[in-house]
C-alpha cells in the first residue's frame, strides 16, 4: 500500500516496476524504429531520384529502369513507415495502458474502499461495531 508522503507519480513508477514494463527507449524495439524512419527516408529519395531520371531521359529503356527504381522506392517508403509506426506506437500504447490500468486502480480504491478493509473489519462495520469505539 503506499505511504502517506509516497505520491501518485511515485507509485505509478514503483508499480510499472513490479509489472517488469520493458522500457521502449532500451533494446530492438528503438533499432527498428530507426530502421523504419530510414527506409522511409531512403524510399522517398529513391522515389525522387528515379522520377528525375525517367522525366529527363529520351531513351525508352533507361525510363523504364528509372520508373522500377521509383516503385521500389515507393514500396521501401511504404514498408519503412509500416514498421516505423509499429514501434513508435507500441511503445507509448504499452505505457498509456498501464497509466489506464493505474488511474482505474485509483478510482477503485475511491470508490469501494470497503474493499481494501479486512474480512473481519468488514464485518464489524456491517454489524455497527467500529474499532475506534
Amino acid at each position: 500500500m503506499t505511504t502517506p508522503s509516497e505520491s501518485r507519480a511515485d507509485r505509478f513508477a514503483r508499480e510499472l516496476a513490479a509489472l517488469k514494463i520493458t522500457d521502449p527507449s532500451k533494446g530492438r524495439a528503438r533499432l527498428w524504429q530507426n530502421l523504419g524512419a530510414l527506409l522511409m527516408v531512403a524510399g522517398i529519395a529513391l522515389g525522387v531520384v528515379g522520377y528525375l531520371i525517367s522525366s529527363r531521359t529520351g531513351d525508352s529503356l533507361t525510363a523504364s529502369t528509372a520508373l522500377n527504381i521509383t516503385l521500389g522506392g515507393v514500396t521501401l517508403a511504404v514498408v519503412g513507415s509500416a514498421i516505423f509506426l509499429r514501434y513508435s506506437l507500441t511503445g507509448f500504447l504499452r505505457f498509456w495502458l498501464a497509466r489506464q490500468s493505474f488511474e482505474l486502480n485509483l478510482l477503485a480504491d475511491r470508490a469501494f474502499p470497503a474493499a481494501l478493509r479486512t474480512p473481519a473489519e468488514a464485518r464489524e462495520s456491517v454489524n455497527g461495531v467500529t474499532a475506534d469505539k
